[in-house]
C-alpha cells in the first residue's frame, strides 16, 4: 500500500524555522511529484510548493524566499524547509504525491496520495 509519513510540526515563535519531513513508501518515488499543501481552520487547502520527478520547484508567491523544498530519491522522502515563519503560516501540512508535472502541479487533483498532516503552528 502507498503511505505518506509527515514528521516535523510542532509550536514555534515567529521568525523561527521547522523542517518538515515526508517519508514515502509503496511506490516508485522517483516518478513521482511531491507537493505541500496547508490548510488553516475555516480555510480551503492551498498549494504550498512542489518538486517534479525531474527536480522542478514551484512555490506559491506567499512563502517564495522563505521555504524551499527538496527530495531526496534514495530515502524516498521529500523535505519542507521553512524559515522565517509567521503567523500566517498556522495550517495542517498535508505531503503528497502525484504523477504530474508543470503546470498541474499547484492543483489538489493532480495528486493521487496524502499524507495524514502534521500541525504547524506559528505564535508571536
Amino acid at each position: 500500500q502507498v503511505q505518506l509519513v509527515e514528521s516535523g510540526g510542532g509550536l514555534v515563535q515567529a521568525g523561527d524555522s521547522l523542517r518538515l519531513s515526508c517519508a514515502a513508501s509503496g511506490l516508485t518515488f522517483r516518478r513521482y511529484a511531491m507537493g505541500w499543501f496547508r490548510q488553516a481552520p475555516g480555510k480551503e487547502r492551498d498549494f504550498v510548493v512542489a518538486i517534479s520527478a525531474s527536480g522542478s520547484t514551484y512555490y506559491a508567491d506567499s512563502v517564495k524566499g522563505r521555504f524551499t523544498i527538496s527530495r531526496d530519491n534514495t530515502r524516498n522522502t521529500v523535505y519542507l524547509q521553512m524559515n522565517s515563519l509567521k503567523p500566517e503560516d498556522t495550517a495542517v501540512y498535508y505531503c503528497a504525491a502525484g504523477l504530474t508535472s508543470g503546470s498541474d502541479l499547484p492543483f489538489i487533483s493532480s495528486y493521487d496520495y496524502w499524507g495524514q498532516g502534521t500541525q504547524v503552528t506559528v505564535s508571536s
